[in-house]
């Protein structure tokens, strides 16, 4: 029968008009059975057919407790007895059961089924609502906006647990007053009719005959809340269809795990809270405010008195990203703070949220997080299912390309594009493909990303913030329990193989913008999707190392600008000395080679890797691959330089310069100047250095390339710090240290803090020279070290400080006065291999100490040390250097 000719009274079955006495009584199964005094399984086996003739006496206690008198006990014991035709008896007015359980839970999406009175009496207020302000306030703007256009229906969404039910009613109270109708809420039941939806609307809003209803809500704006459509969505589809027609006036808010389905809808999922950044100092006095944090703070204070310790900060931020601020998630972790501190939650439950489970509710069934996120896994088709569990191995957010990637059609190419991410590769790539498996749930093909997604996001699965193309993020229990489905149906391994292909071919396509001017843009792209690069990274290197070695070689430039060095030129040795790598493809390995021996200069091990950079460019010449060859001699030059090598370092610098002036490549001429200016310093001629400096400003202005500009300017400067010129080395160092610290490369600020720093101290500038010093040497700890505690404070004694930071120590000491603390620093300073990165810093050291020495045997053998690094340097000492300690021109 249709809504507009629906009955009050129906014929139905004992079992059926027990359970809609019941839930129009606002009882649960268990309270029922305890008013009655009867098992809470005879209840059950009654509502469920399973009993079709109770004992009368049975039926006498039921009713009792149920408060039937008049006809509707009659019908009651009828219906006891197999007559077909009982009636359904109309809902008492005292027995309309309220929203108030639902207010006290902790999300409401599985409450105690019922309704509650009409007017501005029926909507009992809601619980503590932390962190939903912003939404209660654009809703109430909706639902009370003088055009009510499209506030007919709005359906918030979203996983069970996450506050659906406890927003509506926040929202409720705020706009009660300003509806005259007045407000009513219904919970809709497993197998409720049309007729029960409707028949619950009428009860609320005091409304004796459902024929009466259209004409009860056609008087003013009323608001009627719908809770759990999900249990019976056809059946509340076509109630609130029929209500919202007879009654245009009417505001309905539904909560449930989808929309309802209905023309003009509006869908508003309900995210979780938002929890503290990854970066968020463990200070309890910074995250408190986050709306996670706070929830959580909460409901700790219920189950114990002690406040959160410091030692406790950091395991409480790391729990509260780890259960993605889900609220029901939040609760379920801070009951646990009755037995258990916040690091212990966070060690047992943090790798593993899905497990936590409440205490039994009322009909003694317990809350587990897992079957909530199940029950919301489970309204996906089995393709949807597939797809969420091929996109649960994304990390952090990504962008529509990326999940076209992983949804592609099995054995597709990783051809996916990335928005910012064009350009030729710098190595050569192969078509490599993938499989994935499919479960046996599901049906293959691909899945169209644009409208999967958009229907994630319609089931609050799936979050979106911001509009840079990396702006989505599954829900992270549903990316949880989407990663133990896949694991489940053996598709793990599988899915994660083609999410390293996917970002190995992201990373290749990335490296050409690396090296030009859009470096710093393409290292910040990359960065949004650090986690999933290293992920891939860790995955593959096990199971497809050829795929693993294709992503690394691609990553050396932005692990050298970001300060990994160390951990990269770890793992592409791991990779290149894998057995299982004989047969890669030569162009990756040489590539891969070319990297470690990059990344080995940036911490002063380049000698140890050139065999690795002479393999590389035998392989390239062998190839005739021209950009390969020139990348190789660059590297090589730095690494013969580290090792001594004077004279090869030169002539692959020379080369460089050659052969990228015969094929136009500017960058690679730009490259091969500056390697070359700094052989003229080496051997004293700082007008010819500047010279080719000026060159490479010119040709780096050609090409748009800031960032060897202000390389270029960082050198100038060092080389006016050589000149003596101390000033005007501190004004373009300041300047080009503002400029990179925007930009990143820790390794450039590192030595242009050294030229600064020295500058000062040799300027008497002897305070400044401190600070600086001081920023030097938290620059000159490698990113990888960081995280294993404080830089140490170093002394003299010490063998392991940087041979610049010695010197400046020095320095600073001379220019105190305190002649004996500097010889020790200056010693130290000449103890570094004459060879390394900064052979002319030892040779300075080994100047101050002939000219601070002041017996003839001390000067002869401190000349004699000088002698002996200059020439295992080959470093030419300046004119202002031989005047300082008498040394004739010609030496």
């Amino acid at each position: 029968m249709s809504p507009d000719h629906a009955p009050d009274q129906s014929t139905v079955g004992f079992d059926e008009l027990l359970r809609g006495c019941r839930l129009a009584a606002g009882l649960t199964q268990a309270e029922l059975a305890a008013r009655a005094g009867i098992g809470v399984r005879t209840v059950r086996d009654l509502e469920r057919a399973r009993s079709s003739r109770p004992q009368r006496t049975t039926v006498e206690l039921l009713a009792a407790a149920l408060g039937l008198t008049g006809a509707d006990l009659a019908g009651f014991a009828a219906a006891a007895r197999g007559h077909a035709a009982a009636l359904r008896p109309a809902v008492p007015r005292q027995y309309a059961p309220t929203l108030a359980a639902v207010a006290a839970g902790a999300d409401g999406d599985d409450p105690a089924p019922g309704t509650t009175g009409g007017g501005s009496r029926g909507v009992p207020p809601p619980a503590e609502l932390i962190g939903r302000d912003c939404d209660v306030a654009e809703l109430a703007n909706i639902l009370t906006a003088a055009d009510s256009s499209g506030a007919g229906l709005t359906s918030l969404v979203g996983l069970a647990g996450v506050g659906k039910t406890s927003l509506a009613l926040a929202v409720a109270a705020r706009v009660t007053g300003q509806l005259p109708g007045g407000a009513g809420g219904i919970v809709v039941t497993e197998g409720s009719s049309v007729s029960d939806v409707l028949t619950a609307t009428a009860t609320v809003f005091d409304v004796g005959r459902l024929h009466d209803l259209a004409g009860r809500l056609a008087d003013a704006p009323a608001l009627l809340l719908v809770d759990a459509v999900e249990r019976a969505p056809v059946a509340t589809a076509d109630a609130l269809h029929w209500l919202l027609r007879v009654a245009p006036t009417l505001r309905v808010v539904a909560t449930g795990r989808h929309p309802v389905g209905l023309p003009g809808e509006r869908v508003w999922p309900v995210a979780p809270l938002e929890v503290p950044p990854a970066d968020t100092e463990a200070d309890l006095a910074a995250v408190a405010d986050y709306p996670a944090v706070k929830l959580f703070l909460a409901r700790l204070r219920k189950v114990r008195r002690e406040q959160v310790h410091l030692t406790e900060v950091g395991a409480l931020v790391g729990l509260v990203r780890r259960l993605g601020g889900l609220p029901l998630a939040l609760e379920l972790a801070a009951a646990r703070g009755r037995a258990l501190d916040l690091n212990e939650i966070f060690n047992r439950y943090g790798d593993r949220p899905l497990d936590l489970t409440g205490a039994p509710s009322r009909e003694a069934v317990a809350v587990t997080l897992r079957d909530a996120v199940a029950a919301s896994y489970t309204l996906l088709t089995p393709a949807e299912r597939r797809g969420v569990r091929r996109l649960s191995v994304l990390r952090n957010r990504w962008s529509v390309e990326l999940a076209e990637g992983m949804l592609a059609a099995d054995g597709t190419p990783d051809a996916t594009g990335t928005p910012g991410t064009t350009g030729t590769t710098t190595g050569t790539t192969t078509g490599t493909t993938t499989t994935t498996g499919t479960g046996t749930d599901d049906a293959g093909g691909p899945v169209d990303p644009v409208p999967f997604l958009d229907r994630l996001m319609s089931l609050g699965l799936l979050g979106a913030r911001g509009v840079g193309p990396y702006r989505f993020r599954l829900i992270d229990v549903i990316r949880d329990l989407a990663t133990e489905r896949a694991a489940a149906h053996g598709e793990l391994s599988a899915i994660r193989r083609r999410h390293a292909v996917l970002f190995a071919g992201l990373a290749e396509r990335a490296t050409a913008d690396l090296a030009g001017p859009k470096l710093v843009a393409t290292v910040n792209r990359l960065d949004e999707v650090a986690s999933d690069l290293w992920a891939a990274l860790a995955h593959s290197a096990n199971d497809d190392p050829h795929t693993a070695l294709r992503l690394a070689a691609a990553l050396p430039r932005w692990w050298r600008f970001r300060g990994r060095d160390v951990a990269g030129r770890r793992w592409l040795r791991r990779l290149l000395d894998d057995p299982r790598m004989v047969d890669v493809d030569p162009s990756v390995r040489a590539w891969a080679q070319v990297g470690v021996v990059q990344l080995a200069v940036e911490h002063g091990a380049g000698a140890q890797e050139l065999p690795a950079a002479r393999a590389a460019l035998a392989t390239f010449a062998q190839l005739g691959d021209t950009a390969g060859e020139l990348a190789t001699r660059t590297v090589l030059s730095a690494a013969c330089l580290a090792a001594g090598q004077f004279t090869e370092a030169r002539d692959h610098a020379q080369a460089v310069l050659a052969i990228a002036g015969r094929t136009g490549r500017v960058r690679d001429m730009t490259l091969a100047q500056h390697d070359l200016a700094w052989h003229e310093v080496r051997v004293g001629d700082l007008r010819a250095a500047r010279r080719r400096l000026a060159a490479v400003d010119r040709l780096a202005a050609r090409t748009g390339e800031d960032r060897l500009r202000l390389l270029a300017r960082a050198n100038l400067a060092e080389v006016a710090r050589l000149e003596g010129r101390y000033a005007r080395a501190v004004d373009l160092a300041r300047r080009v240290l503002a400029a990179l610290t925007a930009v990143g490369d820790p390794s450039h600020r590192r030595r242009v803090l050294g030229t600064l720093a020295l500058a000062l101290a040799q300027d008497g500038r002897l305070a400044e020279a401190v600070a600086a010093l001081t920023q030097l040497r938290s620059y000159s700890v490698p990113v990888d070290e960081l995280d294993r505690g404080p830089v140490r404070p170093v002394d003299p004694a010490g063998a392991g400080d940087d041979p610049r930071c010695a010197l400046i120590e020095a320095t600073i000491a001379a220019g105190r006065g305190d002649r004996e603390l500097a010889v020790e620093w200056y010693a130290v300073a000449a103890r570094s291999r004459c060879g390394g990165s900064q052979p002319r810093d030892a040779v300075e050291a080994l100047v101050a100490l002939v000219a601070g020495t002041e017996t003839a045997a001390a000067r002869q053998a401190a000349l004699d040390r000088l002698a002996a690094a200059a020439q295992e340097s080959g470093i030419t000492l300046l004119p202002r250097e031989r005047q300082e300690i008498g040394w004739p021109e010609q030496v």
